[in-house]
């Protein structure tokens, strides 16, 4: 079994550490050591950094941005007393020694001292085993306690005699309480979730991940290592990460930074696709049309709408005569041009240019030898674009849908076939608007808008997005996302069963088709390393009433975690008894604004501090205590979390089994104890087994 050495020899250890209960202690004083020089060693290359002189490059143009990335590696080379520089070590058989950190250290030599976690020599500490040891001989994890290393745990995996058991260091990390942002996985990442961070470049990965397995972390890890192992492609291409919201963004944003890659974007999906002010909301029945797939051929049909067909030959002046082309070569142009399938607006373009080269043909015909500085002068000539003003007039996304919403003739003519005219009607401004700039957009229209700008000019890729919660992006959405990678790749994470909007898609299959990306590999993680077997357990009786079929989440974590399910009387007096009560870490309470407004009081009335989360913001001050809605409560998690009225968080929904998938997320943000408190009978799916068997941990 792995060894482990801890300072205390009764296994206790501080708030904060991963230290084990001590069993053999040999080395760990000569580790210290080690960690003292790998600190000196950081020090030493952040001096030999600061002492660079961007003012002595040779091109003196150069000098501004040689400052800038001069400036970014000394900040690179930053010691954090508060974190070890190395997480674990490995011994090959073939006599190396490697340390692995989130950075590369080196010695004045040259030689390293740490590997970056993402090196490729590193894939054997997280993948290798008893049954496949990859030339490991031993494998040390270190257990850390505020920068300093408190404890060894070590595995022989080529010892026949030594058997292969959970790491007690490894489950102390992941069940160590956290307070703020979430933080990285580089010291517990497991091998499935390894092999999906090391996936080619060129591979987009999809991830069903049921709560409590990574998968956000997943994505993360897996940027990161992109931007190390592919980083001039990426580094020029762009990498993008997408969330559901700014409290998520908030909640994650520290950790590609502490991975040392701060190039990486953090947005949500209505920001990434809203290029209008948003100043009115859709219904469901209209949000949910106007995210359908089908809209893609009606606001298509609607910007070629204005091509018309030629009626008239082209007239130019040359000289003392007129060249003409006929309607029907002209009509012919544009076949062709719609056959290449060419933007909106490039397509004009190259029309002029086509009707400038039916011109010069002419003109060889007759005798002349003109080049191609009289063609231009043809496309740019006033007649050419008069006659492309009336034949293909330029126009923008938000003129598209404006004429769409006004006229219910021009949409039946753009619908025809695609959209009932009940749908139809759904769409349709029930006020006369004006103009296009008196327009009052929505997010589901800014969504199409963009839609239509692509259709228009074809957007720029990105080299690697990281889709988090994709789940429960319309088809529109997802088209919008994917346009930002249409050549590059792209990490998808979520969870069909968390799927708690109206239009979200019923399969991953239907998402990465809208996507763009239906050549894409499937994992799942059904290995749950935050969310306790006891809460989990619980959660997981809400599946077969809302997404049968999907197996339940199986909890690896050692402790079950503590669960207390209790009938109250007055909510906000028994929230105020469970928060006063609480440990350490951060605990969150989680209910309807409405609820949520009755615990404020009462902790106000305590003297509790506590922070208030949003759909705009995180809790700026990382209060150990936060108030979150149960809308926005994806994706974080809390060390403690207190669930208020289960009916009411469910009927606050638009139907029934989007309710319990609301209640599903709501109870699986626990990393260490859950208590639900409810005056309301708990929905059925829950109910029924809470009322027969002992549910406190």
């Amino acid at each position: 079994m792995p060894a482990t050495t801890a300072p205390d020899a009764a296994g206790s250890t501080a708030a904060g550490s991963t230290a084990a209960p001590s069993n053999n202690p040999p080395d760990l004083a000569a580790e210290q050591a080690y960690l003292a020089r790998a600190r000196a060693e950081l020090a030493r290359m952040r001096t030999a950094a600061a002492s660079l002189d961007a003012s002595r490059a040779s091109d003196a143009d150069s000098v501004g941005v040689l400052t800038a990335v001069l400036a970014a590696r000394v900040a690179a080379l930053q010691d954090d007393p508060s974190t070890t520089l190395f997480f674990g070590r490995i011994d090959t058989t073939d006599a190396e020694r490697w340390y692995l950190g989130r950075r590369h250290i080196g010695d004045s030599d040259g030689n390293p001292v740490v590997i970056d976690w993402r090196a490729p020599v590193s894939t054997a500490f997280y993948r290798a085993s008893h049954a496949e040891p990859m030339g490991v001989t031993l494998r040390r994890r270190f257990g850390v306690d505020h920068g300093q290393l408190t404890a060894i745990e070590d595995e022989h995996l080529q010892d026949p005699a030594e058997p292969e058991t959970a790491s007690g260091v490894l489950a102390a990390e992941i069940e160590r309480p956290r307070t703020g942002p979430m933080r990285d996985i580089v010291a517990t990442i497991q091998p499935e979730q390894d092999e999906i961070v090391r996936s080619d470049v060129g591979l987009t990965v999809c991830v069903q991940g049921a709560p409590g397995t990574g998968k956000t972390a997943v994505g993360l890890h897996r940027a990161a290592w992109l931007l190390y192992a592919f980083k001039q492609r990426l580094e020029r291409a762009g990498v993008l990460v997408v969330g559901p919201n700014q409290a998520f963004l908030d909640h994650i944003t520290a950790v590609l930074p502490a991975l040392g890659e701060v190039r990486v974007r953090h947005t949500t999906a209505a920001e990434l696709l809203t290029s209008v002010p948003v100043r009115a909301e859709d219904n469901t029945a209209a949000a949910t049309l106007k995210g359908d797939a089908r809209m893609a051929t009606v606001v298509e049909r609607a910007v070629w709408s204005h091509v018309a067909a030629p009626t008239e030959a082209l007239v130019v002046p040359r000289g003392v005569r007129k060249w003409r082309v006929p309607a029907y070569d002209v009509a012919e142009v544009l076949a062709r041009l719609r056959e290449r399938g060419v933007r909106y607006l490039s397509g004009r373009a190259m029309c002029a240019d086509r009707l400038a080269h039916e011109v010069l043909l002419k003109l060889e015909r007759a005798g002349e030898s003109p080049d191609d500085r009289v063609q231009d002068a043809v496309a740019r000539s006033a007649p050419v674009k008069a006659y492309l003003k009336q034949l293909w007039p330029v126009i923008d996304a938000r003129q598209v849908l404006f004429e769409l919403w006004s006229s219910p003739s021009h949409l039946a003519a753009c619908a025809d076939g695609v959209l009932t005219s009940d749908e139809q009607r759904i769409l349709l401004w029930d006020k006369p608007v004006r103009s296009k700039g008196s327009a009052r957009w929505t997010t589901a229209d800014a969504v199409l808008l963009d839609e239509i700008d692509d259709l228009l000019e074809r957007r720029p890729s990105l080299g690697h997005v990281v889709l988090d919660e994709a789940q429960d992006l319309s088809p529109m959405q997802l088209r919008g996302v994917g346009r930002r990678c249409s050549t590059g790749s792209a990490t998808v994470l979520g969870d069909i069963a968390q799927g708690t909007t109206p239009w979200a898609t019923s399969s991953w299959e239907e998402t990465m088709r809208h996507l763009g990306k239906p050549d894409h590999h499937l994992e799942v993680l059904d290995r749950g390393f935050r969310v306790p077997a006891a809460v989990i357990e619980y959660a997981a009786r809400l599946l077969p009433a809302m997404a049968p079929g999907l197996g339940a989440p199986v909890s690896v974590r050692t402790a079950r975690g503590a669960l207390d399910v209790r009938s109250v009387d007055d909510l906000g007096s028994a929230a105020g008894e469970v928060v006063d009560t609480r440990g350490a870490g951060s605990f969150g309470v989680i209910g309807i604004p409405s609820d949520l407004d009755v615990v404020a009081k009462v902790l106000r009335d305590k003297g509790i501090a506590f922070g208030r989360v949003d759909s705009s913001h995180g809790d700026d001050e990382d209060h150990p205590v936060q108030l979150v809605p149960a809308s926005i409560a994806k994706g974080l998690e809390f060390d403690e979390v207190l669930v208020l009225e289960p009916a009411a968080i469910a009927a606050a929904e638009p139907d029934e089994r989007t309710g319990l998938r609301r209640l599903y997320v709501v109870l699986t943000r626990a990393v260490s104890a859950l208590t639900v408190l409810h005056t309301q009978p708990l929905p059925a799916a829950l109910h029924p087994q809470a009322a027969d068997r002992d549910l406190r941990g």
